[in-house]
């Protein structure tokens, strides 16, 4: 029976008691720690299972079951998810979804039988415990009578590879940040896109195209990391091997949102398997791994007296981690040079109409055929002096690690592994007479506020997609937004339409770049809640989220109150964020406070000046965004001010309109409008029948860490200001306010 099948038998065998097939049961006892680690250049807190980081690995041999007893002796909830498997489910580790949260300072069991193999992987499905450790290697064996098709491949020796990376900051700070679109993280990375940065490589007019179209700087990855890891280490060697060895890696990215590149120093990778399933063998010189897949790559030892680097580079190129394998000299890899980003920055300008949507010229992208991002690969650009091999050599003596800060060209003649290439060695067809039902899906999102979504509706938005058991769903995805996006969908496999026919490869993640569709099919074979989503960890917690849930499903006795715990994973990934400044200065004190969450943002602004006729004022709006975009917000707002007259005399504004009371207490309705260039045009009537109209612009990048800014409005005032960023919180600001005169002092953020 074909894999894609094989959990149709799960109704079945949930009918019988497991003890009556004579099934091994396989227990595993892990204990959710507290700990602290220092990953970074401070010790921070993580989460340890079993004293281990990652989780230990949890293997089983298909026709086992598996007994895994959680016990949490940690003060939060907990869960664990087991990524890839097919389970009932209750079993499924989604809290509020398909179980509640495992309480602090209990057991909790979870209990499945295995029906299939391959390599997955398991991890914390609740807030944010996965950036912090709470990740680890699933191995499920074949039966030995199972593996007589690939004899030469599933007898090899087999290494598990947990890629995953490490923040110093709270995660939960993490995702607050990209909310509000602070970007140290690229200053931190060194890849800034400024008007000075960009004069110099020569893109003045790529940047002022970009900010036109209303965009942030390009990014490839949203989060600075301080470390990357291979199996919970900066690298790790693996002596044992000699020359003709073949090693077969079981590749996981555990990563919370790094994609890696996959390089090996001993030649060719031989893609074997992918999401736990077999594919025909494919040999490839990289691949690049999304966040949540695994592959099974084999590869060879050339010499003896060589530890060949098999080295894991996240897309932003900012460090790597590796393993070494064989005994001597090490053989390093090229490292992958820096990203041209403004040439990356010229091709989004291209594909982004001035609507926000994407234009894919009348290109047909699907399966990562076609990489947009490619434009800012240098190693696919050929060298003045001609080709340059992918692979270094340290026959004369072991090359530092420092060597992976070199910037090198590589040869354009690379093979890198697509989704067009993979074919699974099995029919995956289903069965005749399957009803097909086709549903449409848009990946949406906006960058500058960072809200994820699908069709433009975020998790808290939509209600669960109601499917039958026994019809096959046909899943067209389109990528509306600028970023990448591995969707994942629990508890099946999912036929990838990929010109393979029959035999088109199963996979549970399917990377989705920007402009592409692509189709996936899967069979509706067991009852349940199934989530699917961006395994991004900080694009499935802002909201591009779906339930698919089969009608007629038997009562969850893990889940109690299903309505009401849906209401409270919905509200999961729409929690509010908040941001605060404020500037110390010369000549007053100025900030601003705001909360805010999908749609709505409530903001509250002041100034005070230190001089009696400067006074001092609060404006406070809540609004909500109304488009796609969100750059047009509709609000309503408060006005408290006083202000000496007798000094500063009766104010007229642009339209004759006069104030002169000291006191102003007043209440308005308006719109703010983000503008070409990413100017915030505001338009506001209070209710004494005054209208002001003002625009405004904040963290024009000037430099890699100088920001300017200005405001104007029709009440003639006006302001221009530039700070230098020193830290994440701090930075030096001088400004000039048209009420409070010249100032020079310390801005704070939060």
């Amino acid at each position: 029976m074909k894999k894609l099948r094989t959990s149709s038998i799960l109704s079945v065998l949930l009918l019988f008691s497991l003890s009556l097939f004579g099934q091994m049961v396989v227990k595993y006892d892990l204990y959710v720690k507290d700990t602290l680690v220092n990953y970074g250049n401070k010790t921070k807190r993580a989460i340890a299972v079993n004293g281990m980081i990652p989780m230990p690995t949890l293997t089983f041999t298909e026709g086992d079951t598996a007994e895994i007893h959680v016990h949490n002796e940690m003060d939060e909830p907990t869960s664990l998810h087991w990524h890839g498997i097919y389970l009932p489910n209750p079993e499924d580790g989604v809290p509020f979804l398909t179980q509640m949260p495992i309480k602090p300072r209990s057991t909790y069991i979870y209990r499945f039988p295995i029906i299939q193999n391959g390599t997955h992987w398991y991890h914390s499905h609740t807030g944010m415990q996965e950036q912090i450790g709470m990740y680890g290697a699933l191995v499920l064996k074949k039966k030995d009578e199972d593996k007589t098709n690939r004899k030469g491949i599933d007898d090899l020796p087999t290494i598990p590879i947990v890629l995953s990376e490490w923040t110093d900051l709270n995660p939960d700070n993490v995702h607050r940040m990209l909310h509000n679109a602070n970007d140290w993280f690229a200053i931190k990375k060194n890849a800034t896109q400024s008007y000075a940065e960009a004069i110099k490589a020569g893109h003045f007019k790529t940047k002022v195209a970009n900010e036109w179209k209303r965009m942030l700087a390009m990014d490839v990855s949203d989060v600075y990391y301080d470390r990357f890891l291979i199996n919970g280490q900066s690298e790790q060697s693996f002596k044992d091997f000699k020359a003709g060895d073949k090693v077969r890696l079981r590749v996981i990215n555990a990563g919370a949102s790094s994609y890696f590149w996959l390089t090996y120093a001993g030649g060719k990778i031989t893609v074997v398997a992918n999401d736990g399933n077999d594919v025909e063998p494919v040999k490839v010189d990289r691949l690049l791994i999304a966040v949540s897949e695994t592959y099974d790559v084999v590869v060879e030892i050339p010499e003896n007296g060589f530890a060949y680097e098999f080295m894991a580079t996240p897309e932003d190129r900012t460090k790597n981690t590796s393993i070494y394998l064989g005994d001597g000299i090490k053989q390093l890899v090229a490292p992958l040079p820096k990203l041209k980003y403004f040439e990356g920055m010229k091709m989004m300008n291209a594909m982004m109409k001035m609507n926000g949507d994407l234009d894919d010229m009348g290109m047909k992208m699907s399966l990562q055929k076609m990489d947009m991002n490619t434009v800012m690969y240098p190693e696919t650009v050929e060298s003045a002096s001609g080709h340059k091999d992918h692979r270094t050599s340290a026959k004369h003596g072991e090359m530092h690690s420092d060597t992976h800060n070199q910037s090198d060209n590589i040869s354009p003649k690379i093979v890198t592994l697509n989704y067009g290439m993979l074919r699974s060695p099995t029919s995956t067809k289903f069965p005749e007479g399957t009803t097909v039902r086709e549903l449409k899906f848009e990946l949406t999102g906006n960058m500058n506020r960072y809200v994820w979504s699908m069709d433009n509706k975020v998790l808290s938005e939509v209600d669960k997609i109601k499917i039958k058991k026994g019809e096959a769903l046909r899943i067209v995805l389109y990528n509306n937004s600028m970023m990448r996006h591995p969707m994942h969908l629990h508890g099946h496999d999912f036929r990838v339409l990929n010109g393979q026919g029959d035999h088109a490869p199963l996979k549970n993640v399917l990377d989705i770049m920007p402009m592409e569709t692509d189709t996936i099919e899967f069979e509706s074979n067991v009852d349940g809640d199934w989530f699917f989503h961006c395994h991004i960890l900080y694009h499935m917690m802002a909201g591009m989220n779906r339930v698919f849930s089969t009608e007629d499903q038997p009562e969850n006795p893990k889940l109690l109150h299903k309505d009401k715990a849906y209401r409270m994973l919905q509200q999961e990934s729409n929690m509010p964020h908040f941001m605060i400044q404020n500037d110390f200065a010369s000549n007053g004190n100025d900030g601003e406070l705001m909360l805010q969450n999908t749609r709505w943002q409530l903001s509250s602004e002041w100034r005070l000046g230190y001089q009696a006729m400067h006074g001092y004022e609060v404006e406070t709006h809540i609004g909500r965004f109304t488009d796609r975009m969100q750059w047009f917000m509709p609000f309503i707002g408060f006005d408290w001010r006083y202000r000496n007259m007798e000094t500063h005399g009766p104010e007229t504004n642009l339209f004759g309109q006069k104030n002169s009371k000291n006191d102003r207490a007043l209440m308005s309705i308006g719109f703010a409008y983000t503008l070409p260039m990413l100017i915030r045009f505001q338009a506001e009537v209070y209710h004494d029948g005054n209208l002001r109209l003002q625009l405004m612009r904040e963290d024009i990048p000037i430099s890699k860490r100088i920001r300017a800014g200005f405001m104007v409005n029709s009440d003639k005032e006006y302001m221009g200001d530039l700070k230098y960023i020193l830290t994440r919180h701090m930075g030096i600001r001088t400004h000039y306010d048209s009420d409070m005169g010249f100032g020079v002092g310390l801005s704070l953020n939060y």
